[in-house]
Order: C-alpha cells, then sequence, then structure tokens
C-alpha cells in the first residue's frame, strides 16, 4: 500500500464515522464499531505524521526508516482487509438474496488488536533507535550509486538517423550571440542523447569556434569534487599542446598539482582561473537534478564571449529549470529507414547489405519501435553470424526477447529512470505494465483508474483529477510517457508507452508482486500469487477464459480485473465471480456484452470503478446506489438506459459516462444517448457528465451539479438551460433535443448572454464548448465574445443556421480554437482583429461555403487550417491562401482533402 492508499483508506474510515446521509453506514452494526473506527483512524494519523513527514523526500534514506514505512503499510493494508471483509459481511447479509452463491471467507467480525500491536511495535522502534530520529529529522541526502553508462555509449560509434539534429544544435551553439546560453537535449533512455552530443562535441567546426571543450558526466549522483577534475582533465591535456605564456603557467600548475591531495577550493580556483576569458563549450551528460545544476552553473564564469552550455537529461523540468527560454531538443524516435540503416551499418561495418536481409532486417526494427539502443542491442547479435539468412528470420520472431534478455543493454538503462522514481509516481507507472502492447490509453480513463486504485495523493485544496493529472505530465517529462494524440486545447487525450518500457512496468510489477497478468491459459496447479490474503492484486487478461477454474488467482485480495478481448464465458457466471470477488474495487468489463444488469452487482460495496456493457433493454435496479464508494461509473449499450432517480446515493460519485459500443454506426453517436437521467432528488459531487440526456427533473444544473467541470448532455432547448451558475464548469457540449420551440422573444438581463429565442446562459469559466443541432441565428454568435475565458469553439450539424456569418464587430479574446462542421453557411466575413489568438482553424463538410477569406492570413497567430470535404469554390480560396504561404506573406500549415461525400 502506497502512502495516497493509506490515504483513501483514511477517507473511508472517516465516512463511517462521521458520515450519515449514506443508509448502509447507518446500520447498527456498523455503528456499534465507529470506536473501533476511531481508533484506526487516529492511530493510522499519527504513524502518517511519524513516517511520512515528507512523502517526495529521496527514497534513499535509513535503512531502518525504509524497513518501518514498508511494515507500516503491511499492517495498514492488514487493517484494510479486516474492515473490507466486515463491510462486506454486513452488506451481504443484508441486500443478497438467499438464491445466490455466498462467500464464505467473509469475516464477520472486526478484530484489529494484531493490526494495532504491530503499530506500536513500529513506534516502540522509532523512539528507542537514535539514529532513525536522525534521519526522520533531518532531510534525505542523495546518494545513488553511480552507474555506469555503457549501454548509452554502444551508441556513439555510429551516427545515424540525427542529422537534422546536429544541424539544429550545432547551429544553435555557434550562433553569433554573447551571453552565456543553455542548450538541452531531452529524451529517454537509449533514444541517442550522449551519441547527439558527442557528435556535436567532435565537430570540426565546434572545434574551432571554442577556445575550451570540457566533457562533465554527472549521472545520478553528485560529486563536487569528480566534476572539478573531469573540468580539469580536458584543460591540461589541451594545454600541453599550447605554448603561449599563460598557458605555460597554467600547464606547470596543473602538471605540478596532485589531484588526490588537493582541496575542493583549490581545484575550484584553478577551474575558475582556466575557463574565464575563453570561450567554452561544456557538455553535462546525463544530469538528473535541478539542484545539481544550481551547484554546477556556479563553476562557469559567463565571460559574454559566447561560451554555450549543453545538457543531457531524460527529465524535462531540468532543462527547463537551467533555461526556461534557451532551446529544449526533445529527441524522438528514429524512424524504420533510419532504423535498418543503423542496423546495418552496425552488423555490416559499412559493407552492402545483402537483398535477403531486408525483410527479415525491416521485421526486426519495427520490432525496436524506433529506439536506436534497441536497434544496436539487436545488431551486436545479429553481427555474429551477420551473413546466415536464417538467422535472420530467426531473429525477426525472437527480437524482443533477445533485446529484455541483455544483461547490459535496454531494461538496466531503462531501469535508471524507474530507480529514480519518487514514491508518489511509481504504482502509477508499474500499472502501464497490465495493458496489452501497444495499447492507447485515454488519459481520462487512466486517471479515473489510478484514482479508484488509490494512487492518487491527496493534497488538500487540489482535486485528485487534477493531481494526477500532474502526476502523468511528470512520467510524460521524465519520457517514460509518450504523448500519442493532444486534445483541442493542446492538453494531452491519449498515450502510449513505449514496447521496452512497457515491459520494465511488467517486470518490476511481477517482482513487487503488483499485477496479475493471465495472456494464456495456466496449469491449476500453478501457482503465481504468494503474498498474504491482505496484499492487494490486480488482474489484467486479453484472453476469454473462465478465472474461477483457476484456484491460484486468490479471492481475499484481488481487487481489480480488467479485460482487453472480447469474450463470452464470463457473463454466464457473473453472480458467482461477483460473489466470490466481494473486495473488488475496479471492475472493467467493457469487452463482456452481459445480457442483463447483474443481480450480483449489488455485493461489491467496495467497488470505486465499474466500466459494464449491457445489451438488454433492461435499465439500472435501483439497488446500484448502494454502491456508496462508487467513484467512476462506465455504461456501453446500444439501447437507452434509464438511470435510477436515486442516483444521488451515490455521495462518491464523480464521473457518469456512457458511450456506444464502438461497432455502432458513427453516424449515430452524436444522437443517442445511452443514459436517461429523469429527474435527481439531491445535490452531487459529479465533476463530469458524458452523453447523458437530461429530463425535466434535472433544470436547476447549480442545484444538483455544483461541482460539475465537464458536462456533455443532451436536453431540449425549449426549457430553461441557465448553465450561468456553473462555477466550475469548463467544458461543455450541449446537444438540441426539439420539442415545440415558443416564438415569444426573451429578455435577457445585461451581461447575461442568451441564445436568440432559446434560453440558454454560460458561465465565464467555460474554456471549451461544442454545440449540436441548435440551429440558432449567426446574429447570437455575438453572446461569445462575453465569455473570456473561451479556448475551444466547436460548432456542428446546424449548430447555427444561416447562410451569412460576419466577424468584424465581434471579438474572440482567448479562443485558440474553431471548428465549423457541417453548416449550411455560404459567406464568412473576418476581421483579423476578431481572433487575435487564433492557432487552429477547422472547416468540415461546409459544402456551401465558398471562401476562407484572405484576411486569415492576417491572423498573427494562426498556424493550421484544416479542410475536409469541401466545395470547387472553397477548395479555390485555399489554394490562394497557399500562394501567400509561397509567396512568404505568411507560415501557416494547409492540410486539406476529400475524405468522403456528404449528401444533405
Amino acid at each position: 500500500m502506497s502512502y495516497a492508499g493509506v490515504q483513501m483508506f483514511m477517507e473511508k474510515l472517516n465516512q463511517l464515522i462521521n458520515c450519515y446521509d449514506i443508509p448502509f453506514i447507518n446500520n447498527p452494526e456498523i455503528i456499534i464499531e465507529r470506536p473501533q473506527f476511531q481508533l484506526l483512524y487516529a492511530e493510522l494519523g499519527s504513524m502518517i505524521r511519524t513516517l511520512f513527514f515528507d512523502e517526495c523526500q529521496d527514497l534513499h534514506e535509513h535503512e531502518g526508516v525504509k524497513d518501518l514505512k514498508k511494515r507500516f503499510t503491511y499492517a495498514a493494508e492488514e487493517a484494510q482487509y479486516i474492515v473490507d471483509l466486515f463491510l462486506s459481511n454486513v452488506h451481504i447479509r443484508n441486500i443478497i438474496p438467499q438464491d445466490l452463491p455466498t462467500f464464505e471467507d467473509v469475516n464477520p467480525s472486526l478484530n484489529l488488536d494484531d493490526v494495532r500491536k504491530s503499530f506500536s511495535s513500529i513506534l516502540k522502534e522509532i523512539n528507542q533507535s537514535a539514529s532513525v530520529q536522525r534521519t526522520l529529522n533531518q532531510p534525505a541526502q542523495i546518494s545513488i550509486s553511480r552507474t555506469s553508462l555503457e549501454s548509452e555509449r554502444l551508441l556513439d560509434e555510429i551516427f545515424v538517423g540525427f542529422d537534422r539534429d546536429f544541424e539544429l544544435i550545432r547551429g544553435k551553439l555557434v550562433e553569433d550571440t554573447k551571453k552565456i546560453d543553455v542548450v538541452s537535449i531531452v529524451g529517454m533512455g537509449g533514444i541517442g542523447k550522449t551519441t547527439l552530443a558527442t557528435k556535436v562535441f567532435n565537430d570540426g567546426f565546434v572545434k574551432y569556434h571554442f577556445h575550451v571543450r570540457v566533457w562533465v558526466t554527472v549521472s545520478q549522483i553528485y560529486d563536487k569534487r569528480d566534476v572539478l577534475i573531469q573540468i580539469l582533465l580536458p584543460i591540461r591535456a589541451e594545454l600541453n599542446l599550447k605554448k603561449d605564456v599563460d598557458c605555460v603557467l597554467h600547464e606547470k600548475v596543473l602538471k605540478n598539482l596532485d589531484f588526490e591531495r588537493a582541496n575542493d577550493s583549490q581545484l575550484h580556483e584553478l577551474v575558475h582561473k582556466n575557463l574565464m576569458g575563453k570561450r567554452c563549450l561544456i557538455v553535462i551528460d546525463d544530469i538528473w537534478h535541478i539542484q545539481t545544476w544550481d551547484k554546477l552553473k556556479l563553476f562557469f564564469p559567463n565571460n559574454n564571449n559566447g561560451s554555450r552550455i549543453l545538457l543531457t537529461t531524460r527529465l524535462a523540468e531540468v532543462a527547463k529549470h537551467a533555461n526556461p527560454d534557451g532551446l529544449i531538443h526533445r529527441l524522438g524516435y528514429l524512424n524504420t529507414s533510419r532504423s535498418f540503416e543503423l542496423l546495418c551499418q552496425k552488423v555490416f561495418q559499412g559493407n552492402e547489405c545483402p537483398e535477403w536481409s531486408i525483410k527479415p532486417g525491416m521485421q526486426i526494427v519495427e520490432n525496436c519501435h524506433g529506439l536506436p539502443l534497441a536497434v544496436v542491442v539487436i545488431a551486436r547479435v545479429l553481427a555474429k553470424d551477420a551473413w546466415n539468412e536464417m538467422f535472420w528470420v530467426e531473429m525477426a520472431y525472437r527480437t524482443g526477447s533477445y533485446i529484455v534478455s541483455d544483461e547490459n543493454g535496454c531494461l538496466k538503462t531503462l531501469a535508471l529512470s524507474y530507480n529514480h522514481l519518487p514514491l508518489h509516481l511509481r504504482e502509477c507507472f508499474l500499472y502501464f505494465g497490465g495493458f496489452p502492447e501497444d495499447y492507447t490509453f485515454q488519459v481520462q480513463r487512466l486517471i479515473w483508474l489510478w484514482m479508484a486504485e488509490g494512487f492518487i495523493q491527496d493534497a488538500g485544496d487540489r482535486n485528485l483529477e487534477d493531481i494526477a493529472d500532474s502526476y502523468l505530465m511528470d512520467l510524460i517529462d521524465r519520457n517514460l510517457v509518450i504523448v500519442a494524440n493532444r486534445v483541442s486545447d493542446g492538453g494531452v487525450k491519449a498515450c502510449k508507452v513505449h514496447d521496452l518500457v512497457r515491459e520494465l512496468c511488467l517486470q518490476k510489477a511481477r517482482e513487487e508482486q503488483f499485477i496479475l497478468k493471465l495472456e494464456r491459459p495456466l496449469s491449476k496447479q500453478f501457482s503465481i500469487i504468494t503474498t498474504s490474503p491482505s496484499k492487494p492484486v490486480r488482474m489484467f487478461t486479453n484472453k476469454d477464459l473462465d478465472i474461477l477454474d483457476y484456484d491460484h488467482i486468490p479471492t481475499q485480495n484481488l481487487r481489480s480485473i480488467l479485460w482487453f478481448s472480447y469474450f463470452t464465458s464470463l457473463s454466464d457466471d457473473i453472480a458467482k465471480i461477483m460473489c466470490s470477488y466481494v473486495l473488488l474495487r475496479v471492475l472493467d468489463l467493457q469487452k463482456c456484452e452481459l445480457n442483463d444488469f447483474p443481480k450480483a452487482m449489488e455485493s461489491l460495496v467496495h467497488l470505486r470503478y465499474l466500466a459494464i456493457w449491457i445489451s438488454s433493454k433492461a435499465d439500472f435496479p435501483d439497488s446500484i446506489c448502494k454502491l456508496w464508494n462508487l467513484q467512476t461509473l462506465v455504461c456501453l449499450s446500444y439501447d437507452r438506459k434509464v438511470l435510477p432517480t436515486n442516483i444521488s446515493d451515490l455521495v462518491n460519485l464523480r464521473h457518469l459516462w456512457s458511450y456506444l459500443p464502438s461497432n455502432e454506426a458513427v453516424g449515430t453517436q452524436s444522437f443517442k444517448k445511452p443514459f436517461f437521467l429523469p429527474s435527481i432528488g439531491k445535490p452531487m459531487k459529479l465533476q463530469t457528465i458524458s452523453n447523458v440526456e437530461l429530463g425535466d427533473g434535472v433544470g436547476n444544473f447549480q442545484k444538483c451539479f455544483p461541482y460539475i467541470k465537464e458536462l456533455t448532455c443532451t436536453t431540449y432547448l425549449d426549457k430553461q438551460n441557465d448553465f450561468k451558475p456553473l462555477t466550475d464548469l469548463e467544458k461543455l457540449k450541449l446537444t438540441s433535443l426539439h420539442r415545440i420551440i415558443k416564438s415569444a422573444a426573451h429578455d435577457n438581463p445585461k451581461g447575461e448572454p442568451s441564445c436568440g429565442k432559446i434560453h440558454i446562459t454560460f458561465p465565464e469559466t467555460l474554456k471549451t464548448l461544442t454545440l449540436v443541432d441548435c440551429r440558432l441565428p449567426w446574429s447570437d454568435m455575438s453572446i461569445f465574445k462575453l465569455l473570456v475565458n473561451l479556448q475551444v469553439l466547436k460548432l456542428h450539424n446546424n449548430a447555427f443556421e444561416g447562410s451569412c456569418w460576419n466577424t468584424d464587430e465581434q471579438e474572440f479574446k482567448r479562443l485558440k480554437f474553431l471548428r465549423l462542421e457541417r453548416l449550411n453557411i455560404k459567406l464568412w466575413g473576418v476581421d483579423s482583429k476578431s481572433f487575435p489568438c487564433l492557432s487552429q482553424l477547422e472547416v468540415f463538410n461546409c459544402l456551401d461555403l465558398e471562401e476562407i477569406p484572405l484576411e486569415t492570413v492576417e491572423i498573427p497567430t494562426l498556424k493550421l487550417i484544416k479542410i475536409r470535404d469541401y466545395g470547387h469554390s472553397l477548395g479555390e480560396s485555399v489554394r490562394r491562401i497557399q500562394e501567400q504561404n509561397d509567396l512568404g506573406n505568411c507560415d501557416i500549415k494547409i492540410d486539406i482533402s476529400m475524405e468522403i461525400q456528404v449528401q444533405f
């Protein structure tokens, strides 16, 4: 259990102690145990304050403290296990019908005596151990042992695939600016940062341009003395080639200086003297800490003569700290052709590769996924029998296993990044290992899963979703996670991990017995899990199998089940499974089409995340609202599901999400809403609602959803749609359903925007707005200029009607993204002052639109125009803008294509 997991457990205890609006908690069997819950809550809080005074402190602390933390988390896991089993017992006895299977292992009592003895023993050791007390009362020091960079240097011999990167870095280093500048190369381990820096360092023009060149390798440990000596050694070597008087004097000093006996002050002074007045290139290779940079930069004088510092690092935050305004060059993966070129260079040493090697060679490099170090590792294996065609064919099918098994290769290099992760990121990172190869993670869903698993640490005034998002961005900045897709406002929509990073996650997760991954049928006698029953285990599988047939799967400690492929067997035994694994927190059955909503779902009182696919026309039973721990509810269905009116009993529900299965016709997805919420009894903590049709009983949005941040809903536009009181709302997608629209004009108070005859108000907090089928007049577009924070505006499917939109008197101060899709607009008058921040314009399926006005060229921030399925006249206008590009009058990327012919 992590620190965040203990926090989540304490939050549950707090609800058990103080919450009075949840029927389950007010059960007499639970109320009578509140004194035990209170005592446990206090003991956990005391232990946290003692042992986790700074959860983000460096990992390399006193061994005694690490051992005490480990024992504490084991005891906390045991306490949570006992409490959860007790709650399940109470819940099942009260709600499960007699004809359903029972869970024999449910604990009928709440006995926490052994747990408290463990806490007392730990506190006693803390008080008696002077060394532990010292560690807890002083900041931890960095003491990571230095790791060699042999695997990174495997790349240095042959330089392939970085030509453009090389030209960019070299050009920046030798440009004619006097002030000292910092240039950074950032990328994951094995991507070739050191290789590129070496190429630049040894370039002939760079040698000529700089008087002094110094290479310093820092790695994960900072040793001031070692760095000073690394600087002085190459200076001594270069001084041996100089004959002027000053150099001779410095040479004598260096030659006579015994590095072993000299103190740090002498070394520092000598560094300063030898760098002062010279144009220097300092390469700082493999730097890991901001604090290290702050110490290193003191050694390098600003001679105001064009000196440069070149950093290589895996951590974007280090590069940003060193020079926020400088060049930070992210090194990307090699494409297939470059990878194959590198492979052949390494294997055949400049000789032409045989034709038969192309097909298996291409397959080999595809398996390396663009990581240069992986290509080099496999090239070393191929070089042993380079001209054997059968060997190449065999390697094409076994590339991954050779790379992973290389003792000094990829995983060892990547493991440095894992070892450097702070505690609060480790479980989030390991979680990637359970998912299938090449899996694309939808960021929103990933964050919800992290929260449900208990990985996110509470930080007081920040909500858990924002904290989880910062965790993900940290992993991206550490080059462990790849951005796969971005949303319109520039945020990350989807992400991936490199196959080798996933392999590292899986390897570490198995070592920690953090996940159980079933990818093929297993022998019933094969035991995988040997942990105590209280240790949470997560099961990931992409196989259609009956998990009840595998006795190695632990009943007590299985907390998560996630399936990734379509299957059928679980449908038949769903009731048995749910009654067997009553401690589940995460249940993802999106690939299992269930015939009905399973009654046994009610037994999973600890569920925090539920994703389910229901094919029948049955609605949700009211009893689902007894799952009071539920944070996220996701439903797939072809048919509309009516949500129970007592859904507000789900006091912890934060995200309500529904969508159609992927094989549903695309053309209907915008209109069919799987969820229908007729009414709501009391306010909810919901932050996200997606694809929900709101009934007349949900008219007061502020009363029903006071904390809503993202809302995708369908509503009738003849009723009051007052979103303005939702002061947390940032993203809104509104789809109209039309009833008889009243024609009477509606008067609005000054400053309160409305949409013509249809009354809609919006909060100023809104950043993203999508309107679908609202059929508003273009004259009402002026209301959006009041939304001062609006950055993304999408108008779909006749959101506005009319042949002409003139923006002359309208200003969208912060709008960065504008999409017009399936509108009947013909003429569009643009004033460049109306869009001072617009960077991307998209026009899709607007077949009547005659042109993109040339005035758009005058928008200084516009970088991209995307056109899809256009008429002839519109195409000609885009070509005129392209001509302006060619003449150098603007720099706008044009992306234009005809995908489908749409009939109106």
